[in-house]
């Protein structure tokens, strides 16, 4: 599959603003299941970029604006090249993995960066929720996980929100409902508290609503397994992730991966209003 992404974000102010660097988490991470083709980065008022690699492996770009604008507007256009066939259960059923996984000696250091809680104050809260999960199947942990992962789309009602950040697990467990941030993080704490090693990814998803033109970026969970390696789960779809989900950026953290991040100098009142627009589309195989 060959898909066109547009992303669109425009912030406006009641005057000129001087704005302080920004981060951007925008470009796809390429491997042997993605290729881009192309990525064309429009960026409003003037200003300088730079791109590095940030310490989890994804492309970064630092922009540094030149001038002070009422407006601030940032277009990622980018075509990607998705590779076939996607990782499905029914291509590796018979390597099982035990659950809970044992990594391997070598591994170790990375993966206790993964199965360490970020969210220790909630730890009786999801303990608790876990408690009334089904029961892991000892011979299966990638089982086990794909059941978490729709145990948390049962338990929480998908809300699309505009706020900045992500709510705490006990906090979405409290109120059950989140945006897809918020079950994303939910599912990688409870999946640490198991002893498996995960990590919060954000994206893009092609779906109705971006085929429309009016989604926004989607967030999901990877957990690390033994053998399988890195495996997605999208806990507001309640499922395995698909060639559907394009991944931009990992971290053990959902700070790590906001799509745009950044500051400007002045006062609250200073700021209007934020419009985020993605938009897919499939193309013709070539």
């Amino acid at each position: 599959m060959r898909l066109h992404i547009e992303h669109s974000t425009t912030y406006t102010y009641t005057r000129p603003v001087q704005l302080q660097r920004h981060r951007l988490v925008l470009r796809p991470r390429e491997g042997h299941d993605l290729r881009i083709e192309r990525m064309h980065l429009w960026l409003e008022p003037a200003h300088q970029l730079q791109w590095i690699r940030d310490v989890f492996g994804n492309s970064i770009a630092l922009v540094d604006w030149l001038e002070p604008s009422a407006q601030l507007k940032i277009v990622n256009d980018v075509l990607i090249e998705r590779v076939s066939p996607f990782p499905s259960r029914d291509l590796h059923e018979p390597w099982r993995v035990p659950f809970p996984p044992c990594y391997d000696a070598l591994e170790e250091s990375v993966t206790a960066v993964y199965t360490a809680p970020s969210y220790q104050e909630d730890a009786l809260a999801v303990q608790a929720w876990l408690g009334t999960a089904p029961a892991p199947d000892p011979h299966d942990a990638e089982g086990a996980i794909l059941g978490l992962c729709q145990h948390v789309f049962r338990t929480v009602k998908y809300q699309r929100r505009s706020e900045k950040g992500v709510q705490s697990p006990a906090q979405t467990l409290a109120l059950k409902t989140g945006s897809c941030r918020d079950m994303a993080t939910l599912m990688m704490e409870a999946a640490r508290r198991w002893g498996v090693a995960a990590r919060f990814a954000s994206g893009y998803l092609h779906c109705a609503a971006s085929i429309a033109g009016h989604a926004s970026t989607h967030a999901w969970t990877e957990v690390y397994l033994p053998s399988l390696g890195w495996r997605g789960f999208d806990p507001t779809l309640g499922d395995l992730v698909s060639s559907s989900h394009v991944v931009v950026g990992v971290s053990d953290h959902p700070r790590g991966v906001m799509p745009i991040s950044g500051t400007f100098v002045g006062m609250s009142a200073d700021y209007r209003s934020l419009q985020v627009d993605v938009k897919t589309r499939e193309m013709p195989t070539q």
